[in-house]
């Protein structure tokens, strides 16, 4: 549908089955991009558990299933709290297959949730760190090798409905998508000249892996169960259903294909109309 043929993406954080990452690497390979997808590989401590991050092993398995189903994809580990790493991790992308034309800053942390009275300066710091420090580095590569390529190339930042409004309990959270509506937006008046584009994606509540867990979590604070939790949830959106992973796919491969040519620092919401600004 959207015709990507002879593009190169690199998708950070997609080394989880369910998530986010993993579907837009998909479905970008589907459209016929050559894929590299990135994922810290191993956990690192408490604040990154094995059941929070993407595996090496689990990363393997979803670049394999992406060449299995017809597509290319290769897998790189890669911290994006270390600048070097994602340097490295665009040099993996144009090493292997030539080039660099779409990178979308996915990884993130959405399980450090805590009231303000409560939040430690450590998980404020890894929380603001992953999720805008590192696109903030995907960012400022990534243009790097599309400057020097000299034709362009789309950036797409993951942010949140997180980004447009507060939620209690999740402070860090909150300040992290909405410094990334903002670097967005800046990123997009420094890089139109080059024929960059940069946008973001704001999704309300997609059940992935992680968010089965805020489920669980949310629902456990407001004392409801988890199925009261999500219908009240339903209950507030028009289009009447929670979010998918594939809708957040699609909108990725159109915002990254040249049917979007003119789009470029929009904080896009995919919400079923729960957010509509």
């Amino acid at each position: 549908m959207y015709a990507l043929d002879g593009k190169v993406a690199l998708v950070t954080g997609a080394g989880r089955h369910r998530g986010l990452g993993e579907a837009m690497a998909k479905r970008l390979a589907a459209e016929g991009a050559e894929v590299v997808i990135t994922d810290i590989g191993a956990e690192k401590g408490q604040q990154f558990a094995a059941e929070h991050i993407g595996t090496t092993a689990e990363m393997d398995e979803i670049a394999s299933e992406i060449v299995a189903a017809g597509g290319t994809a290769t897998p790189h580990i890669c911290d994006v709290l270390d600048e070097d790493q994602i340097v490295g991790a665009v040099k993996k992308a144009v090493d292997t297959y030539g080039r660099l034309d779409i990178m979308i800053n996915n990884a993130g942390i959405g399980y450090l949730m805590t009231d303000i009275l409560n939040l430690e300066q450590k998980d404020w710091d890894a929380v603001l760190n992953v999720n805008l420090r590192g696109v903030f580095f995907g960012i400022k590569h990534a243009a790097q090798q599309m400057i020097a390529q000299g034709d362009g190339g789309s950036i797409i930042n993951i942010a949140s409905q997180a980004a447009k409004r507060g939620f209690a309990g999740a402070a860090a959270y909150v300040s992290s998508k909405h410094g990334v509506v903002g670097l967005t937006r800046t990123a997009a008046l420094e890089f139109g000249p080059h024929n960059i584009r940069v946008n973001s994606i704001c999704p309300n509540h997609v059940t992935t892996g992680l968010g089965a867990w805020q489920n669980e979590h949310f629902s456990a604070a407001g004392g409801q169960s988890e199925d009261d939790y999500l219908s009240a949830m339903q209950s507030r959106i028009p289009l009447g259903r929670v979010g998918l992973t594939s809708d957040i796919a699609s909108t990725a491969a159109f915002l990254c294909s040249d049917q979007a040519p003119y789009i470029t620092g929009q904080n896009l919401d995919v919400s079923g109309g729960e957010e509509m600004h």
